[in-house]
């Protein structure tokens, strides 16, 4: 059907008075409200005011301006129905084909660290949502634009339609709509659910609702008889995995995805030069350097057995060099903020490795989500990184400044390994991982034997304990492999016991107060 009537009522006034200048030639009268109608009549496009149209002024501030029966019923009447015609015709009604509106600007406001509940409430749009809901329900008649982005695509279908839109593009244009204002109401719910009537905020909302959009189907989800699909959460931060670019490569599947996310957000804690390897959501090996080709040797050089078909990440760009060198392995996935164009060249010869590319952003204030049976736990994310000056030494040995350098090093790696998690380190580099075990003192060994297996010393080196050690055979263990120094949490019934093992040792401990299990 033909568009001949046109109401428009927009927050965000971004190409509106280009497209209102397109409508026009196309012969559609304009309905427009408020600030909308007077940016148009400024820019001398032919618009009736919402309050000419109705004959009704708006009240209230402006909170009544289109609820009204002759706005409602011109955008609700069914155009195939002779019933609706008429009852259109009787009342002098005609019909509006054609709904452009975006909304109060809820989602900036609240955004806003001084933002009041006062603030928040005048920023919640009535009858926009109502002109939304009504056009988009009556697609098969009215077509609704919520997005500027979706200007030049309804012109282009104008075009080609003689001034109407298709009923394949007016569905997809509905479905757009009444997402949209889901989120907005989402949005509202979870902000007033977490708001007292103070304007005082808490972590958590009563009612969480949650917005993902599909980015890709997936092959199939961690095993090949399980159906998956990867969806991008609607507000998620330019630097997080979600926002990567394919540079070249297979698809992602569904453990892809899932370990290049554990790496990538390892990798970005590091300020120097880092390279972390990751396999089966694991670090197998980790390192900072000078250079990130240097960091990468040494990643490496912890575990080359796990690390074939790992995921490498780096918090710096990959140039042809580090290319070159990382194509002496099988690797699934590299991931970094940047890549030279010979770096590109290079990597191109094996063009099945998976090559993403994401801006180095740090993501605060992001909720953890974890599915259980019938509901999700939700957290703050782990982000506590530690800082030489929240150390307590409870040994009588006192650490030298590389050991606590090392140390700080230790416990950031031990942050993103599956607990029981026990890390060798030295230099700036893993030496060992034990991860995943149901005891710490299985953990220790594996490490030890990890580092055993790849040719590694750990004399001198230092270990980290994602929690504190229940017992000292723990420590016995790490301390016979080599260690000189361990970081821990602390906090056991038994730390007397575990302090004491480590004077009778002669080595360093450090309590940091937190801890960081990770499962």
């Amino acid at each position: 059907m033909t568009i001949k009537q046109a109401l428009i009522s927009v927050s965000d006034k971004e190409g509106i008075v280009e497209l209102a200048k397109r409508l026009h030639q196309f012969g559609i009268k304009i309905i427009s409200s408020g600030g909308t109608a007077k940016l148009l009549q400024e820019a001398d496009i032919a618009v009736t005011e919402v309050s000419e149209y109705t004959q009704f002024s708006e009240m209230l501030d402006g909170r009544v301006k289109t609820l009204h029966p002759r706005i409602h019923a011109g955008i609700l009447a069914r155009t195939d129905l002779p019933a609706h015609q008429q009852a259109l015709q009787q009342a002098g009604i005609p019909p509006i084909e054609l709904v452009i509106v975006n909304l109060y600007p809820f989602i900036e406001t609240i955004a806003q660290a001084d933002c009041t509940l006062e603030q928040a409430i005048e920023n919640i749009d009535i009858g926009g949502p109502t002109l939304i809901r009504a056009a988009a329900k009556n697609y098969r008649h009215v077509t609704v634009i919520t997005d500027p982005d979706d200007y030049t695509v309804l012109l282009a279908e104008m075009e080609a339609n003689k001034g109407s839109v298709s009923p394949e593009k007016r569905f997809q244009f509905a479905q757009k709509a009444f997402t949209h204002t889901a989120r907005y109401d989402s949005a509202i719910s979870n902000y007033l659910t977490a708001t007292d009537s103070n304007s005082q905020r808490q972590h958590f909302p009563d009612a969480l609702n949650l917005n993902f959009d599909i980015v890709q189907t997936l092959r199939y989800g961690e095993n090949p008889h399980q159906q998956a699909v990867f969806y991008r959460d609607a507000d998620s931060p330019p630097g997080s995995l979600a926002n990567y670019s394919q540079l070249q490569g297979k698809e992602l599947s569904y453990n892809n995805i899932a370990d290049t996310d554990a790496a990538w957000e390892c990798v970005k804690t590091f300020d120097a030069p880092a390279c972390v390897i990751v396999k089966h959501a694991n670090p197998c090996g980790v390192a900072i350097a000078d250079n990130p080709l240097t960091a990468y040797q040494l990643a490496f050089a912890t575990d080359p057995t796990s690390a074939f078909g790992g995921i490498i990440a780096f918090n710096r760009a990959v140039d042809a060099q580090l290319a070159e060198a990382i194509l002496k392995q099988f690797v699934e996935v590299i991931i970094a903020p940047e890549f030279s164009q010979e770096a590109r060249q290079t990597l191109a010869q094996k063009n099945n490795i998976r090559v993403l590319l994401v801006p180095l952003q740090t993501c605060s204030n992001q909720l953890e989500l974890k599915r259980v049976s019938g509901g999700l736990l939700v957290q703050t994310s782990d982000s506590l990184n530690l800082s030489q000056h929240q150390l307590t030494i409870v040994s009588r040995a006192q650490p030298t400044p590389q050991q606590v350098e090392d140390c700080l090093f230790a416990w950031r790696v031990a942050k993103f390994v599956k607990s029981n998690a026990i890390v060798f380190c030295a230099q700036g580099q893993t030496l060992g991982i034990g991860a995943g075990q149901m005891s710490r003192i299985d953990s220790a060994r594996i490490a030890s034997i990890k580092a055993e297996h790849a040719g590694l010393s750990l004399m001198g080196s230092v270990v980290a304990s994602d929690a504190f050690f229940p017992f000292r055979d723990g420590l016995d263990v790490v301390v016979e492999a080599g260690a000189r120094a361990v970081i821990q949490p602390g906090g056991s019934v038994r730390d007397e016991e575990v302090i004491k093992a480590a004077d009778e040792h002669g080595i360093v401990m450090m309590f940091t107060g937190i801890r960081h299990f990770r499962h």
